[in-house]
Formats: structure tokens, sequence, C-alpha cells
């Protein structure tokens, strides 16, 4: 497994509209290839992501996705490059 993690800052017009739209984020992302998970942390106008699929290729797929969607859906939305982190899964543990 691999996944990334990425930090947005003053995002709280990005958090608004990720919030409204949660089907179509889903779909899009859910439909990737090797998708796994992915998670959306708000805490106040920051916003934090997890995505988790199979491997890198996935997550790579993943982010293009995330990124061209906002692009073409969200125009006036100003989101600066996140803080960003990604890796492979040595432990995992879930319910």
């Amino acid at each position: 497994m691999y996944a990334v993690i990425r930090r947005y800052s003053g995002v709280a017009k990005l958090i608004h509209e990720l919030d409204k739209r949660q089907d179509e984020v889903k779909k899009l992302l859910g439909d990737g290839p090797g998708f796994i998970a992915y998670y959306a942390i708000r805490d106040g106008e920051a916003l934090a992501t997890i995505t988790v699929c199979e491997n890198r290729e996935g997550a790579d797929e993943s982010s293009r996705r995330a990124s061209a969607w906002v692009r073409e859906n969200m125009a006036g939305v100003r989101v600066t490059a996140p803080e960003a982190y990604g890796g492979e899964v040595f432990i995992h543990m879930a319910e």
C-alpha cells in the first residue's frame, strides 16, 4: 500500500465546496486504479487529506484527478500547493 498526506491552509472555500460535493469527489477518486481509501479532515480553514492506494501509481493518478477536478470545478477558489508526504505503508490497522 502507498499513502499520501496533504495539508492545505487558508482553504475555507475549498472545504465548503468539497463538503457540498462529496458524491462527486467520492466517484472521482473511488473509481481510480488501486484505490483503497480517502479521508478529508478539516480544522477551521485548514484541510488535510489522506489517500491510500495499492501502489504509488494509483496515488499519483488520484492526485492528478483531484488537481484537475479542482481546476475545472473551483473557479475562483485559490488553492496553494500543499505540504505533502507520501510513502509505503508498513503498519496497517483497521477494524
